[in-house]
């Protein structure tokens, strides 16, 4: 596994590395060893998969709220979308700000998501299938989220919205609005 840096503090593409020969190839998508000390060595207790049939489906941007905030390791795993994810760390230098890069079921790749993040993600090609792992149980009371379109987050999304659920059409418009933070001496 190749661990890349992404320009929000503690987001890191991973790169897994496959291991090919005549009958097609091995990879390994996680390893508590290799990649517990991006997420403090608490456990993977939650695997989530995703469906989404047509192009330019659009889910998100999720979270969830304290005490149930997670780290989420992100691989699409069928077909290929445009990943974002948006710092919501208000004591973070990247607080605000979004990023964004291709998971590619060909390539392998996928993000680990800080607790504190939101994600989403657009489909590029259809039948796009996402296994998600998180480090804390889905609270449906503490699930929150932002507007994809939120003009503050500047997304890029590369294809024309064809779907998104009502849920995701009515979640509240992202503001930036950089709180100062202080801390006792």
């Amino acid at each position: 596994m190749l661990l890349k840096k992404t320009p929000l503090e503690g987001a890191v593409e991973i790169e897994c590395l496959p291991k090919k020969d005549k009958r097609g190839s091995f990879v390994r998508f996680f390893c508590q060893k290799s990649l517990s000390k991006l997420f403090n060595d608490t456990k993977i207790v939650q695997i989530n998969s995703s469906y989404s049939r047509m192009a330019g489906t659009v889910r998100g941007l999720h979270f969830q709220s304290s005490p149930s905030q997670e780290n989420k390791f992100i691989r699409c795993i069928k077909g290929k979308i445009f990943d974002v994810i948006v710092d919501l760390r208000e004591e973070s230098k990247t607080f605000g700000k979004s990023y964004s890069l291709i998971l590619d079921s060909k390539k392998m790749n996928m993000i680990f998501v800080p607790s504190g993040f939101a994600h989403g993600f657009q489909t590029l090609l259809p039948d796009c299938e996402m296994l998600y792992l998180h480090t804390d149980y889905h609270n449906t009371e503490l699930e929150k989220g932002y507007h994809y379109n939120s003009s503050d987050l500047k997304i890029p999304w590369p294809i024309e919205v064809t779907q998104i659920s009502e849920k995701d059409k009515n979640l509240e418009i992202f503001k930036y609005e950089r709180k100062t933070v202080f801390h006792e001496v």
